[in-house]
């Protein structure tokens, strides 16, 4: 009888479309920050991403920092990361059914600069943004039915900040270990390859505030 491969069915895995891009973004003094503490990102993500299984990145990055030269996103970066290893199959499976959480290193090409078409953070175009310098912190995350904590919490705030303002203020101390102070953080979104410019409204958004400070 022919022997039957062990190899995983590359058909039966998750395609990066199965994931979704999420990010936490606000502002500091210095975007570009790395922690090993595997455990801190592990609560990050439940704090913000809930019951989901998924992926963090050891890092936070300035926006320019989130595409590198050849266009391949942080978040691309990481699933490919869990792609390339043996145990890929049972590594996504878990994420499906066991909610599984992983924590991967960015690829070195992330430390580097690669503005935008869009130069709106640039220093020279808006001088504020190297003040209050803007930083994201991205998920990878597994799509599925259940809502995401962030946005639970947000609905169950029901439009009153007071309500909300206790969920914010635990993640801005959650953020410490790889973000820590004067570092806050402004939100959260999804980020669109097709529209990465509306990443950099979040930002725009708040600017006229920052200038009256």
């Amino acid at each position: 009888m022919p022997a039957h491969s062990s190899a995983p069915n590359p058909a039966a895995l998750p395609s990066l479309t199965d994931f979704a891009s999420f990010y936490l973004y606000g502002l500091t003094n210095n975007p570009y920050q790395q922690s090993t503490d595997l455990e801190r990102f592990g609560q990050l993500y439940r704090l913000v991403i809930g019951e989901h299984g998924g992926v963090g990145l050891a890092s936070s990055f300035h926006p320019y920092q989130l595409v590198n030269p050849a266009g391949v996103t942080v978040w691309y970066a990481a699933y490919a990361q869990l792609y390339a290893q043996p145990d890929r199959a049972a590594l996504f499976e878990a994420m499906a059914d066991e909610q599984a959480r992983f924590v991967v290193a960015p690829p070195a090409s992330f430390s580097e600069f690669h503005v935008w078409p869009d130069t709106r953070l640039t220093s020279p175009e808006n001088p504020v943004f190297s003040h209050y310098i803007p930083f994201v912190l991205p998920f990878l995350v597994r799509k599925g039915p259940a809502p995401l904590r962030w946005d639970a919490e947000l609905a169950n705030a029901d439009g009153e900040p007071a309500r909300l303002q206790p969920y914010l203020d635990a993640v801005n101390q959650a953020i410490r270990f790889v973000q820590p102070s004067p570092a806050f953080v402004l939100g959260f979104g999804e980020f669109d390859e097709q529209q990465p410019e509306r990443l950099i409204e979040r930002f725009m958004e708040c600017r006229a505030m920052l200038l009256s400070q």
